[in-house]
């Protein structure tokens, strides 16, 4: 069973800054996916940043490129989301999840957004942006 623990959440200031780590140990995988997902209160959970193993091709949602970028540290079996500019409505929940299918495409694979695919969780890292 893979397991996922995430880590660095917390309370930051607006415009602030924070990266959160999730480090996945189990069975491991020869190409895989891991993303982060996030839930603020009354919302429905949403796709955040994801990346590809072996490639280590991204993806993100629209609204926050350029402020969230996800990397990963292979050695570690970790994958990092550093979050600069923060605001307010980025108060959320954010979890980690790892794909052990991801889309293979002309040579290369590429990870899903959809949370449907993704076949494990962390139990989730509180991140609180005060204005």
């Amino acid at each position: 069973q893979v397991q996922l623990v995430e880590s660095g959440g917390g309370l930051v200031q607006a415009r602030g800054s924070l990266r959160l780590s999730c480090a996945a140990s189990g069975p491991t995988f020869t190409t895989y996916s891991m993303g982060w997902f996030r839930q603020a209160p009354g919302k429905e959970r949403e796709f955040v940043a994801a990346i590809s193993w072996p490639d280590s091709n991204t993806d993100y949602a629209d609204s926050l490129k350029g402020r969230f970028t996800i990397s990963r540290d292979s050695a570690k079996n970790t994958v990092y989301l550093q979050m600069n500019s923060l605001k307010p409505e980025d108060t959320a929940v954010y979890y980690c999840a790892a794909d052990p299918h991801p889309r293979y495409y002309r040579g290369s694979y590429y990870p899903h957004s959809s949370a449907r695919e993704y076949d494990y969780w962390g139990q989730g890292t509180q991140v609180t942006v005060s204005s």
